[in-house]
């Protein structure tokens, strides 16, 4: 009855010390990120709903990460509170032991790496194709943006562009000069009167073309040159359908998406262990919440209770620090394919874990 008593006490005071983690390395997280999308939203536009949306999508991809890193947060401050106030010694005298005292931390990293292996295999990459989508749809939502008159511009979906006048409201160049060498084996050089810009919006993006009227294009290819008047002619801007599939980045790949890749016998060696490096570091992730569950009490409740009094924070940052240091180096050793993935990312948890016995040990 004590230690349950004494599980429920100490669970209760990690808990708002999990969510004050949460929020604090969320914001900081999105403090990183700040820079790169106020210049990208002034540039291509978006009202508070879309920046909402962007922030969301943000927070959520950073989930797999956040949440060992509040759970280090929330144990070793609070162990550390305990051991300050000499309530360690209190429960010793009612019978209890370390591994009672470690108990709430144990169950509440078993419950953090249950969410963390659900974000990471797939609430993270469904984050952050969508967060993929938002951005194309603001840089398609306003593609004449980065067009200039009288400017040659070569940012535009991959083409040299050159309007005499440009109005960017209603999608609208005139006396149009267009570079496209998207194919370069047949590149084209474009002439027209005018262009328009229309844009069709869908669930999964904003399909786009560049319709063109009173024109020629010019081909050389081959030794041969071509040229072909046109009343009307469009270009094909932007599909959705290839944002979401062929040109997914990996943190939009589920767990099922990365074992469907590794099936196959195909890939070249850097692109093999670049999948094999981001399917173990899923796994190795839920393993760290356990890991730091443990570290912080063991780290809190062996500490030299003087020196422990809010130092817990400043603690935690440090190993925060180390860890992520340690793992940063352990993905470029896999990497170069000097280990295998799960041996390198591993090995990670197996040091930091085997620090949180010893202290756990000495409590």
């Amino acid at each position: 009855m004590r230690g349950y008593r004494a599980t429920k006490y100490i669970l209760m005071e990690i808990f708002p010390g999990f969510i004050l983690g949460l929020m604090i390395f969320t914001f900081i997280l999105l403090m990183f990120q700040l820079l790169r999308l106020t210049e990208f939203i002034l540039l291509h536009g978006g009202g508070l709903g879309s920046v909402g949306e962007i922030l969301l999508y943000l927070s959520l991809s950073f989930l797999p990460i956040l949440l060992p890193m509040s759970l280090l947060f929330a144990t070793l401050l609070t162990y550390s509170r305990l051991n300050a106030d000499s309530e360690v010694i209190a429960f010793k005298s009612l019978g209890l032991n370390r591994w009672h005292l470690a108990l709430p931390a144990f169950f509440l990293g078993l419950l953090t790496a249950a969410g963390s292996a659900h974000t990471s295999f797939y609430l993270a990459p469904w984050a952050n194709q969508r967060f993929e989508v938002i951005i194309a749809q603001m840089g398609s939502r306003q593609a004449t943006a980065t067009l200039r008159e009288g400017v040659f511009s070569e940012g535009f979906f991959n083409m040299v562009v050159y309007a005499h006048e440009v109005d960017s409201k209603q999608g609208i160049l005139k006396k149009v000069f267009i570079y496209d060498e998207r194919d370069p084996d047949s590149p084209l050089t474009i002439i027209a009167q005018k262009g328009q810009i229309l844009q069709e919006t869908d669930d999964h993006g904003v399909r786009a073309m560049l319709r063109l009227s009173k024109g020629n294009i010019h081909r050389s290819a081959n030794e041969t040159y071509t040229k072909i008047d046109f009343g009307t002619y469009d270009i094909q801007l932007y599909r959705p359908f290839a944002l979401r599939q062929s040109a997914r980045p990996l943190p939009a790949y589920t767990i099922d998406d990365l074992r469907k890749e590794l099936a196959k016998p195909d890939h070249p060696p850097d692109f093999r262990r670049r999948l094999e490096v981001d399917y173990h570091r899923r796994w190795a992730l839920i393993g760290t919440c356990m890991v730091f569950a443990l570290l912080g009490a063991g780290l809190g409740a062996s500490g030299h209770r003087r020196s422990n009094k809010g130092g817990g924070a400043a603690l935690s940052v440090l190993v925060i620090i180390s860890f992520w240091l340690s793992y940063l180096m352990a993905e470029t050793v896999a990497f170069k394919g000097l280990l295998p993935a799960w041996v390198a990312l591993w090995l990670i948890n197996l040091a930091f874990g085997t620090v949180a016995f010893f202290k756990l040990r000495q409590v």
